[in-house]
């Protein structure tokens, strides 16, 4: 009964997130009890539901395809960032919101990606390796990439932003793995619910955002959502033809194309919340990105799930 809860959740997110986003700036009181302080915390709780699914054997798969893994990953935190850096100095974005995207795009990949390369026709296990390097690895790189690109926007402390994704994301991962590894009955029944409060949460924290900034983001909304929309069109399109240059099957294309394209949002309106409080408008990107990369990514999927060879 969770799972199908669960499955219609993630199924329907691309359209409550346009229905949260609508509520949001057309009664913005609806979400803005609603707290800050409140969005660390939850990702915590939807990270600590993600390392409850890890096995010993999920690292152990990994080492065994490390050249698809390296490229997947490896245009993850190049091709992503650098688009964000570029976007914003091209569209001459103000450096609150230059920062928010670049941000976005350092993150990892999203949580719902895992489903919607399932939809495509992907490789899942791809995907989901993809999903745990990357996340693993953005303790150290996202807080070096945000430094260094987003930097030449607005100071940065990378040494604040490295310990709060130490504890946002790799304690509650090391927590809930070995939770599974030495309770896994009770890691299973807990986990059952992670996808329906994963949902859920993101929900909230883009209505949240959006909510807060109605007036500034009604006042930029076209550079802002054509900044956002371009940057995970780019994301798409080189996470699926970077692996086709180097000839790796369709169905791994597909997974590297959609964990490329879709980012951990809500990692980036926490960190953007909690450490650029000053600039309100920081989040908003991060926000949107949400809404359009779960709108895309499904399309996507819808795309390629109707073709019938692959």
């Amino acid at each position: 009964m969770l799972k199908r809860i669960s499955n219609e959740l993630v199924r329907f997110f691309p359209l409550l997130s346009l229905v949260v986003g609508g509520v949001s700036l057309w009664q913005p009181g609806a979400f803005l009890w609603f707290g800050k302080d409140t969005i660390a915390f939850g990702l915590g709780m939807i990270m600590l539901g993600m390392g409850m699914t890890l096995k010993a054997e999920d690292f152990s798969r990994v080492l065994r395809r490390p050249r698809t893994l390296l490229i997947g990953v490896g245009a993850q935190f190049l091709v992503m960032p650098a688009c964000g850096f570029t976007i914003a100095s091209m569209f001459g974005l103000p450096e609150e919101m230059a920062l928010g995207l670049i941000m976005v795009s350092s993150c990892p990949g999203g949580t719902a990606s895992n489903v919607i390369v399932y939809l495509a026709r992907g490789e899942v296990a791809l995907s989901v390796s993809m999903t745990m390097i990357s996340t693993l690895l953005a303790v150290f790189l996202t807080p070096a990439l945000v430094y260094f690109l987003a930097g030449q926007f607005v100071p940065v402390n990378p040494w604040s932003l490295f310990q709060s994704v130490l504890w946002i994301v790799l304690c509650p991962l090391t927590v809930g793995f070995f939770w599974n590894r030495f309770f896994p009955y009770s890691a299973s029944q807990v986990s059952s619910f992670s996808p329906i409060f994963s949902v859920l949460f993101i929900l909230l924290i883009v209505g949240f955002v959006l909510s807060a900034n109605k007036a500034l983001i009604l006042e930029y909304w076209m550079v802002l959502a054509g900044s956002v929309f371009l940057l995970h069109t780019v994301g798409f399109l080189l996470g699926y033809f970077i692996p086709r240059f180097f000839r790796f099957k369709e169905v791994e294309s597909r997974a590297i194309s959609i964990e490329v394209g879709m980012q951990n949002s809500g990692l980036g309106m926490a960190l953007t919340s909690k450490h650029f409080s000053h600039l309100p408008v920081a989040p908003a990107p991060c926000a949107l990105s949400a809404v359009f990369h779960c709108i895309m990514g499904s399309a996507l999927a819808y795309f390629w799930g109707v073709q019938k060879k692959i």
